[in-house]
C-alpha cells in the first residue's frame, strides 16, 4: 500500500510539473495572440484610445506617429475617469486632460489635439463616436493607437462597428510604445496585472464577439 501510494504522489507529481512546462511554453502565445499591427503611411487623423492605466503609453505612442508625418491631427477620447492627486494641478485630473498634457509634453501642438464630443464607457462606444465623427468630416482613414494586449480587441471592433454603420473607412492600428509589452510575454501569468491585461482581455474579447 505505502508503495503504492508514493507511487501515485510519484505520478502526479510528474503529471503536475508536465502541465506546468507545457503552460510555461503556451503562455507567450496566449499573449502574443492578442497583439496586432496594422500599420499606415497616411492617415486622415491619429486617434488614441483612453486607457486610464496606459495613457502615458499610449500617448508617447501617438506623439511618434505624428513625428512621422503619419497624420495632421491627432485625436483623443473621453473615459471620463479621473486620476490621482496631481501637486501642479492641485486636484484629481481627468485623464483625457492628463493625456493632452502628455502629448504636448511628447512634442504635438495643442492646437492638433483635438476630443472626440461625447464620453465613453467601453472600446465599443470609442469605436462608434470616432467612426462617426470621422464620417461627418468625409475622413478616409484613421490610425488607431492602443496598448499591445488591446489591440486585436480594439482593431476587431472597429471593423464590426464600421461594417455596421456602412463606412468607407480604411482602420489603421498602431500598438504603443513601439516594442513594449508590458507586462511581459513569458511571465504576464505571475502578476495580478498580467492577468487583468491578457486574461480579462479574452473575457472582454467573449463578451464583445457575443454582443456585438
Amino acid at each position: 500500500m505505502k508503495e503504492s501510494a508514493a507511487r501515485r504522489r510519484w505520478l502526479l507529481g510528474l503529471i503536475g510539473l508536465a502541465a506546468l512546462g507545457l503552460w510555461i511554453a503556451v503562455a507567450p502565445m496566449i499573449a502574443d495572440n492578442l497583439v496586432v499591427d496594422r500599420p499606415l503611411e497616411k492617415a486622415d487623423a491619429i486617434v488614441i484610445l483612453s486607457g486610464a492605466a496606459d495613457y502615458l503609453q499610449r500617448a508617447r505612442g501617438g506623439a511618434e506617429a505624428f513625428q512621422e508625418g503619419i497624420a495632421p491631427r491627432v485625436m483623443i477620447t473621453d473615459d471620463n475617469q479621473r486620476g490621482g492627486w496631481d501637486d501642479n494641478e492641485k486636484g484629481n485630473p481627468y485623464f483625457v486632460d492628463r493625456m493632452q498634457t502628455a502629448l504636448v509634453a511628447h512634442g504635438v501642438p495643442s492646437d492638433v489635439i483635438e476630443r472626440i464630443p461625447g464620453q465613453v464607457a467601453g472600446t465599443a462606444d470609442e469605436a462608434e463616436d470616432v467612426i462617426l465623427t470621422a464620417s461627418q468630416r468625409s475622413y478616409r482613414s484613421v490610425l488607431i493607437v492602443t496598448s499591445d494586449y488591446h489591440s486585436r480587441r480594439a482593431l476587431w471592433t472597429f471593423e464590426r462597428i464600421a461594417r455596421k454603420q456602412n463606412a468607407d473607412l480604411n482602420i489603421g492600428l498602431l500598438r504603443s510604445p513601439s516594442g513594449d509589452k508590458y507586462p511581459d510575454r513569458y511571465t504576464w501569468w505571475l502578476t495580478p496585472r498580467g492577468w487583468r491585461s491578457v486574461g480579462a482581455e479574452y473575457l472582454k474579447f467573449c463578451w464583445y464577439w457575443l454582443y456585438y
